[in-house]
This record gives structure tokens, C-alpha cells and sequence, in this order.
């Protein structure tokens, strides 16, 4: 063994040791209380910044037999020497995934505390369509519904183009209980809205494959992977399809499709019917009604049956995040990974088998393909789903610790090999968990990442190599 792999061995224990754990005995915190979350955030926030760079990455692949523009954004200490080594001797990357109304830039808080005080190299990531890409700031233009009956659509390409004709304004109010009054873009059969409607999923993939390939590879980087709401789903799909990911972290994250969708139905949906289970080929436009299905729980849960005598400043607070928010993408395809609804996804699957003219035996495949996307990967050299860990803000009205004791983990233990699963509930904050808040200026993150940082230097998700 060479002299430099002595040193490195030395220092990874020293390391290790000196945060009073050891892989396979690093134990997290069941629940963490305000002032504990108080403390927490003033030490990392009081932390001195390190210099980082920020850079767009915006890149070209080929799914489906179409062209797509994907990417995100990097953000990486300017000193690279100063990016952590974890204790399996490679450096700490963080792959993040926003959540269902907007693009990478929502995560850009996260990815920026992550990386300027702890020194993680952070790459954030867009699903297909959700950059806008004919202006350098991204922002989109305007409101979601616009005066002459058109919608905001997606960019799934730099050339391609939505046109009005492509698809129907469909008014939806089967689940207007949670939802209240649905506008769908329904995309007609044979058009390019319709086929990009049905092959994103693949896209996602591709695109999330390679952007890691590009920034984080694995030769030098474990990565620690964190979907926020929609984003958890996704982060556990990649989980096992990219060999280098040794963690999932989570913060008010959706868990695997076919789980959540159990979980949503635990929490009273009166009508049955998922969200996810809206035609795969129907887009949806976000209004203030999908701020208002937040802030009526959030309301509750913090303030108490009383803030319904405030009604009026409960209306004026969801009009005011609605006019912060506009410049977001505000539209989601995503329902049918999101609440693992395989009917739809078969149906977005034989949509792209058809336009590709598949045979029946191709066409099987990329159905099971496409529902895969929804649940764990079993099977013979299949990678496991690795450690997890699972936050919960104390106002997150579809991320309660009750359902996640009652639902998700008795799930994930059926899983074959079962992972390490681990949930933490901070006692502070919204599903929005960076929202300010009374002695919070950041919410309850900064205490999140601690617990992250611990747990990932610490030695939390070694457990899997040591089965």
C-alpha cells in the first residue's frame, strides 16, 4: 500500500473519530425541538462563507428519438481542496431536485449553504421542459393563463414549439377537494406536445444520468441525492440507477411513487381518484389555487382554527406568493411518477412504443420501463435502494411523521434488501422549508443540513457497503 493511501486511511479515521461516531454506529436524532433548530441554524449561518463558483450547465441528449435541452446549475468551491472526503475516501457531491411547481433555481438557496459552509460540491437539476431557455435569467414571462386563451407550455428544446392548436383547455374538478379547479392543457394525439408529454419520463432519466456523469463522476464523488416534494420520487429512481449515489437526504420529500400513493390515500382523499392519475397526456397549469392548498394547512397547523378570522389575510398572503412565484415554470406533468400511477404511465408508455412502431415484446419492455420509475428495482445484480433519511417540517400538511410511521416505513421495510431508513421531525417550519420564520432566517434548513453534513461525514450511509 502506497505511502499517500496510508495517509488518506489515517485522515478518513481521524476524521471520523473526532465526530464522535463510527460508520456503522452513527445514530440520528428522532426529533430536533425549536431551540435546538434555533441554535443549529445561527452555528451554520455564522460559519464563514467559502468562495465558490456558480455555473449553468445546460447540455443536449437523445431519449425517445427526440432532442431535449437539460441541465442545471454547478456550484463548487473555488478551492477545490476544500470539498469534504467522506469516509469512503471519495468527495461529497449533492445532486438536488426541485419540487413540482418550479425549476433548478428554486434549489439554488439550498445548493448555495450547502456548498459555501460546508465546502459540498452541489449540481441542482431541472425536470425536461421546465428552463426557460430563450432568456439567460430563466424566468418565465409573465402569468400561466394568458388573456387569449393559451397557456404556458414547456421547452423541451430550444426550437421546439408549442402552438396553440396542439392541444385543448380542459377545466377538471374530480379532485377540486384538495386541488379546488384544474386547468389542463390536454395535448391532441400526433402532435409534438403529445409526444414530448409521453416520452419526458425517459428524458429525465437520461438527463439526470448524465448530468451527474458530467459534474459528479464516480471515480471521485459519492453523491447524496435530495428531491424536494415531486423531487423525492425521482431522487429514490435515480437512487439505484446511478452507481455512485450512496444516500438519499430528505426534506419534506415524496418517498417512491407507488408509496406516496398509499400515503396520499391515508390522508383522507374523499374522491379516491390521485392526483397522478390525470391523463398522462395533460398538463397542469398552476394558479394561486395550488399556493392556497398550502397555506390553508400551514395556517392551521401553526396558527390554529383561529386564522380562518383572518380569512382576508389569508387570501391577501396567497396572492402575494403567487405574484413572487409567476416567474417559476408553474406547470406539472409529473403526477403519474409522483403518485405511482401505473395505468398512466403504461398508457405514456405505449404512446412513445406506437410513435417508435415497436413490436409487441419491445413494447412490454418499455412499459415495465416506464412503471419501474414509480418503485424499487428488484432483482438479481440489481444495485439496493441505499440509506435514507426522511425530514418532516412541523406545518407540512402531506408530510406527516404519523403517516411516514403508518405508511412509509413499514413499505420500505418490505422492501428486498430492506434500507436503512432513518425520519427526523424538526420541530419548525413549512413544506417550503426555507421560508423564514420568527428567529429563522432560512426556516429550519441550516439545522437540516447539519444533521446532513453529520450524517454524511459521520458515517450513516457506510451501512450499506457493510451489509
Amino acid at each position: 500500500m502506497s505511502t499517500v493511501n496510508i495517509i488518506k486511511i489515517f485522515l478518513i479515521l481521524i476524521f471520523t473519530i473526532s465526530n464522535g461516531v463510527l460508520a456503522q454506529g452513527y445514530q440520528l436524532p428522532d426529533s430536533v425541538p425549536l431551540e435546538k433548530i434555533i441554535s443549529d441554524s445561527e452555528e451554520i449561518l455564522g460559519l464563514p462563507d467559502i468562495p465558490i463558483n456558480v455555473q449553468e450547465d445546460i447540455f443536449r441528449i437523445n431519449a425517445v428519438e427526440m432532442e431535449w435541452d437539460v441541465g442545471g446549475a454547478v456550484f463548487t468551491p473555488q478551492d477545490e481542496r476544500r470539498i469534504p472526503i467522506g469516509p469512503d475516501g471519495k468527495k461529497v457531491g449533492v445532486f438536488l431536485i426541485h419540487g413540482g411547481s418550479g425549476d433548478h433555481r428554486a434549489m439554488e438557496p439550498v445548493a448555495r449553504l450547502l456548498s459555501e459552509k460546508f465546502g459540498f460540491k452541489v449540481v441542482t437539476f431541472s425536470y425536461p421542459g421546465r428552463i426557460y431557455l430563450h432568456s439567460k435569467d430563466r424566468r418565465w414571462p409573465g402569468d400561466t393563463i394568458h388573456e387569449d386563451g393559451s397557456v404556458r407550455t414547456p421547452i423541451w428544446s430550444t426550437e421546439t414549439e408549442i402552438t396553440r392548436n396542439q392541444y385543448d383547455i380542459v377545466e377538471d374538478e374530480s379532485i377540486a377537494i384538495k386541488y379546488g379547479k384544474l386547468t389542463l392543457a390536454c395535448a391532441k394525439e400526433n402532435t409534438e406536445m403529445y409526444n414530448r408529454m409521453a416520452g419526458w419520463e425517459v428524458a429525465f432519466e437520461v438527463g439526470g444520468k448524465e448530468m451527474m456523469k458530467r459534474n459528479l463522476p464516480a471515480d471521485e464523488y459519492s453523491i447524496y441525492i435530495h428531491g424536494h416534494s415531486t423531487g423525492g420520487p425521482f431522487s429514490f429512481m435515480l437512487s439505484q440507477r446511478v452507481e455512485n449515489i450512496k444516500g438519499v437526504i430528505g426534506m419534506d420529500n415524496s418517498p417512491f411513487g407507488y408509496i406516496f400513493r398509499v400515503q396520499t390515500r391515508a390522508s383522507g382523499n374523499p374522491t379516491g381518484k390521485q392526483y397522478g392519475d390525470l391523463p398522462f397526456n395533460c398538463l397542469h397549469i398552476r394558479t394561486w389555487r395550488d399556493v392556497a392548498r398550502y397555506v390553508g394547512p400551514e395556517a392551521l397547523l401553526m396558527e390554529g382554527g383561529e386564522s380562518l378570522m383572518y380569512l382576508p389575510n389569508l387570501i391577501d398572503r396567497v396572492f402575494a406568493r403567487w405574484e413572487r412565484n409567476k416567474h417559476l415554470a408553474n406547470f406539472k406533468a409529473e403526477g403519474p411518477i409522483h403518485f405511482g400511477s401505473v395505468h398512466q404511465l403504461a398508457n405514456a408508455a405505449r404512446a412513445t412504443a406506437k410513435r417508435l412502431e415497436l413490436n409487441f415484446e419491445e413494447t412490454e419492455t418499455l412499459v415495465a420501463q416506464y412503471i419501474n420509475y414509480s418503485r424499487e428495482l428488484r432483482g438479481v445484480n440489481v444495485k439496493p435502494v441505499p440509506p435514507v433519511i426522511f425530514g418532516i417540517a412541523q406545518a407540512s400538511a402531506d408530510h406527516t411523521y404519523e403517516k411516514y410511521q403508518q405508511v412509509t416505513l413499514p413499505m420500505f421495510a418490505a422492501m428486498d434488501p430492506p434500507p436503512r431508513v432513518s425520519i427526523i421531525q424538526f420541530m419548525a417550519g413549512t413544506h417550503g422549508y426555507t421560508s423564514s420564520g420568527p428567529d429563522l432566517p432560512m426556516g429550519p434548513f441550516p439545522a437540516v443540513a447539519k444533521t446532513w453534513r453529520d450524517a454524511i461525514l459521520g458515517g450513516y450511509f457506510m451501512v450499506e457497503e457493510n451489509r
